[in-house]
């Protein structure tokens, strides 16, 4: 009469008793996946990162309205120094090595009322890069994760109000000489450079116009 496989025998259920213990600690030691974690903890690399940020051109002022592309009044858009600055901007970041500023690889520009987009436009063209408009004023900590995972040089066109909060999402708002918020401005770069996990600051007047400082 057939029987299934016999049961071990005392001795060998004396050895399996013995190396129970050792397979289990190996189990434990592997992932769920079955894969196994390298020895000792492992620390993680901090990317390096080339941050500029600018604010828009400038608005109409009290009594004065904006122009869009098609010259027609918008409050919304820029106005006449600010389309000026804007068709500018590209002298700002020249091809030739050791400029001052570097060439952006990467372009933000707010959602939101036209003018952060406005700013950027002739850049983006000369430069050949799409501009990033999915995020609007008030989700900067999204912002600072996007610009940090994006190709560097970054340039973030956006609203002076939430610049502070910009910087600080990208966790720079401590660093020597950064100022407490953005100033009644036009004509500034602020520049963030992240290397071996350490912000540095700079300031960067644009002198584009005439009256910038």
């Amino acid at each position: 009469m057939p029987h299934g496989p016999a049961g071990p025998g005392p001795r060998r259920r004396t050895v399996l008793a013995a190396l129970a213990p050792l397979a289990l600690a190996a189990g434990c030691a592997a992932d769920e996946d079955g894969s196994r974690p390298a020895p000792g903890p492992r620390a993680t690399a901090v990317k390096d990162a080339l941050i500029m940020v600018i604010r828009h051109a400038e608005q109409p002022y009290a009594g004065d309205v904006g122009a869009d592309e098609e010259g027609e009044d918008d409050p919304g858009s820029l106005a006449l120094r600010g389309w000026r600055r804007a068709e500018a901007l590209p002298r700002l970041f020249p091809p030739a090595r050791g400029a001052a500023l570097p060439r952006p690889a990467t372009l933000f520009a707010a959602a939101g009322p036209a003018r952060s987009r406005q700013t950027v436009a002739a850049l983006a063209e000369v430069l050949r890069l799409p501009v990033r408009t999915d995020l609007a004023v008030g989700r900067e900590k999204a912002l600072a994760r996007a610009a940090l995972a994006a190709v560097a040089p970054v340039l973030i066109c956006w609203e002076h109000a939430g610049i502070p909060r910009l910087v600080h999402a990208l966790g720079a708002d401590g660093v020597l000489g950064v100022p407490s918020g953005w100033p009644d401005r036009h004509d500034l770069v602020w520049t963030f450079t992240r290397s071996q996990g350490r912000w540095a600051f700079r300031e960067h007047s644009q002198r584009l116009l005439p009256g910038d400082a």
